[in-house]
């Protein structure tokens, strides 16, 4: 289709329009019918009847993990599940007599959120079992897997993991942060086909839920996943990637500022087509689940710690100077309120750029540090799902927060009322990269009532109502603002002539008073004015 004519619907954005005419994958017109329609004057075109449903822009997932999600989606899965029963029938029932890898567990179906290597040795006794949990800041392995990691009582943490131990510090099977570095090795190496195949999946799922365009939050090896930069790179060569991608660089906690000369390198690789490198991920803590998320004070009933700070906050305000320097962004992940503060700092201490940085999660923000995002304009980069009384949260983070700091969780609502700048992600394999369920979250601060989290006996009591968004903002930071951390708002984003016509028609008008957010669907998806997915 060379020209479009969108009628009978609303128009995200434009409330006293009408009418969106597309000619060449561009938008030319928004407006009244009467003016649009002489847009596409001298030629032919379709038109798409709204029939009361919404027009939005694409959306845009601001922090992703799509190849590590689809390969999930491609080994042992146990995202669909959520019970220890569960999981351990998943993994039983897996093929072949190799390594166990997939994951996607839920620290909730354990607990203190701590598995067991006994469980996996009863299911798999022969086979090698590493499998991540959801938020892939922990892995769960069974024996096999440790004793050919040559893990055992005696083996050191490393300095930026934990080795989950028992009373007579036998290894539990469970590995934190770096520690699951010391497994990683052995796993089987994923091949160039596989992230093919992946991201290529990746794509055709994010398409169905209306996500057009994305930030990879890891473009590089971690965790014993493989570099994913020429994956896109071919994928763009062989016009098989449609979405518009942005990649982060991943920043090696281990390393300096030596490596800003191969993130320019890379930059200029991924120069032009649908896949740019423009920004770099520096990760500065880990989750509150395991304490590894940087806190102010320390965690109740955990003595002095605080959790962990992967880089020095020293250095990483001279990388982030230098990061600005050579003109990229820094996406930052900032969990606990001192590594929210420290990125803050860091971006301070730069000064005045041009570049986009952004903090992703922000789970726990000191109220002083509410107004820094528009004063330094740093982009609150939002995972809006997560801010619900679900179980992992009400039983393995606010116990040790305490009542202050629990009342300090995603303050999305106070970071946009003063002033501060919204982009929205899922964080997908973490939770999924269904933007309509992170929406509803944003907009109600409950678990929408489909999820499997709905069962729990306060996740319809509202997380912090003071902080939710409206429909309005939760959009715009899941397009415009997504878009502009993805450095592609000059051209995506919003609805206007001259941008791309990057456009979903949505299966309602959600701006409806009994919308139902979560179940909100995409009917068509369109990228450059051409249909991507059709439901």
């Amino acid at each position: 289709m060379s020209a479009l004519l969108f009628i009978g619907g609303r128009i995200f954005g434009s409330p006293a329009a009408d009418a969106v005419a597309v000619r060449d994958g561009r938008i030319v017109a928004v407006g009244p019918r009467a003016t649009v329609l002489p847009e596409l004057a001298g030629g032919a075109f379709d038109v798409v009847d709204l029939d009361g449903r919404a027009l939005v822009p694409g959306l845009q997932d601001a922090h992703i993990h799509p190849v590590s999600g689809a390969l999930e989606r491609l080994r042992c899965d146990l995202t669909p599940w959520h019970t220890k029963a569960e999981y351990l029938a998943a993994v039983a029932a897996y093929p072949g007599s190799g390594w166990i890898t997939g994951g996607g567990w839920s620290m909730a179906a354990f607990p203190g959120g701590l598995p067991h290597r006994d469980d996996l040795d009863a299911v798999a006794p022969d086979r090698p079992v590493f499998l991540p949990n959801r938020d892939h800041h922990s892995a769960w392995v069974n024996s096999r897997a440790l004793s050919l990691a040559g893990i055992s009582r005696v083996t050191a943490d490393p300095p930026d993991g934990r080795i989950e131990r028992d009373a007579a510090g036998e290894p539990t099977g469970v590995l934190h942060e770096g520690a699951m570095d010391l497994v990683t090795g052995l796993l089987p190496a994923d091949t160039a086909e596989d992230y093919d195949r992946a991201l290529a999946e990746a794509q055709r799922h994010l398409f169905s839920l209306g996500v057009t365009g994305w930030q990879d939050a890891i473009v590089g090896a971690y965790a014993g996943a493989r570099d994913q930069f020429d994956t896109y790179l071919s994928a763009d060569a062989a016009g098989a990637l449609r979405a518009r991608v942005t990649g982060a660089l991943w920043w090696d906690r281990a390393g300096d500022e030596s490596q800003i000369a191969f993130f320019e390198s890379r930059r200029a690789a991924a120069s032009h087509g649908r896949f740019r490198a423009t920004a770099v991920k520096i990760m500065q803590d880990g989750v509150a689940e395991n304490f590894t998320a940087a806190m102010i004070d320390p965690y109740v009933g955990q003595g002095a710690h605080c959790g962990h700070s992967n880089v020095d906050p020293a250095h990483l305000a001279r990388y982030v100077s230098l990061l600005s320097a050579a003109g990229f962004g820094v996406h930052f992940h900032a969990i606990g309120d001192r590594a929210v503060r420290e990125c803050l700092d860091a971006v301070a201490a730069a000064g005045p750029s041009t570049a986009r940085h952004h903090l992703a999660h922000l789970q726990v923000v000191h109220p002083a540090d509410v107004p820094r995002f528009a004063a330094l304009d740093v982009t609150a980069n939002i995972q809006a799902l997560w801010a619900t009384h679900h179980e992992q949260n009400d039983t393995l983070c606010v116990p040790f927060f305490g009542p202050e700091r629990s009342g300090w969780q995603y303050p999305f609502g106070s970071i946009a009322r003063a002033g501060g700048r919204l982009a929205a992600g899922s964080d997908w394999p973490v939770t999924t990269p269904n933007p309509w369920w992170a929406i509803h979250v944003a907009v109600h601060r409950t678990e929408p009532p489909v999820s499997a989290e709905a069962d729990w006996p306060t996740s319809q009591v509202p997380m912090l109502p003071r902080e939710a968004l409206t429909v309005e903002q939760a959009l715009t930071a899941y397009t415009l603002g997504s878009a502009y951390v993805n450095g592609t708002d000059d051209l995506t984003g919003s609805i206007e002539p001259g941008k791309a016509a990057d456009l979903v028609v949505l299966d309602r008008d959600p701006f409806e008073p009994d919308a139902k957010l979560y179940d909100t669907a995409a009917d068509l998806v369109f990228i450059d004015g051409q249909v991507v997915h059709e439901r």
